[in-house]
């Protein structure tokens, strides 16, 4: 049995298909419902679940060790969810990664993982994973693939920093980044972001 769900179009009518990665505690549901906000209409929409609701145990930039088997695990579980959308007909550049938080930082240790042409990589609210950045860990050629990451400049889990560390390393390898920081405090989605997503990469 396959740990995620389907929405929108069946894959043998869509153009394109996206895979929306949930935060800590959350759901594949609720970061479904994500799509009635996006124009998703021509896309196959995929949620995997988190085992415990949770993709790694500790914060993105804690001990590599402590995170590495739950990390190992989700990541694995991301690449069976992509590699069964190829299997399916798409290919790479037809296929889009967006999360929140621990899903937004999954999204981006994913695509940078497996760098090539993907549709686009939206990160809301999250950076690369590890105690610190480690390119060696990062391999491919986005090839122009849009990456757009957004955050408050104040969260109190991901810090600014290590956002523009990750867009840095990104266009390194080929990605066309875009970084749109809040002057709020707020650890959430805006309204603006959607917007900003929705004009950017699903016009």
């Amino acid at each position: 049995m396959s740990n995620w769900i389907q929405t929108g179009l069946p894959l043998s009518e869509s153009k394109k298909a996206i895979i929306l990665i949930h935060g800590r505690g959350a759901t594949a549901e609720s970061i479904v419902s994500l799509a009635d906000y996006l124009k998703l209409a021509d896309f196959s929409i995929f949620a995997p679940q988190a085992a415990q609701r949770t993709w790694y145990p500790y914060g993105f930039m804690a001990s590599d060790q402590g995170n590495l088997s739950a990390l190992n695990s989700s990541l694995q579980q991301v690449s069976l969810l992509f590699q069964f959308l190829i299997e399916n007909g798409k290919a790479p550049e037809q296929i889009y990664v967006m999360g929140f938080s621990q899903g937004a930082c999954l999204s981006l240790e994913f695509a940078a993982r497996n760098g090539q042409k993907f549709g686009g990589v939206v990160a809301f609210t999250g950076g690369l994973i590890g105690e610190r950045l480690e390119e060696e860990k990062y391999k491919g050629d986005f090839q122009g693939t849009p990456i757009l990451l957004s955050s408050s400049a104040h969260d109190m889990h991901v810090p600014a920093q290590r956002i523009h560390d990750s867009a840095q390393l990104l266009q390194k390898m080929g990605a066309e980044v875009s970084l749109s920081l809040f002057e709020d405090e707020l650890h959430t989605i805006r309204p603006e972001e959607l917007t900003w997503v929705n004009q950017t990469l699903f016009l």
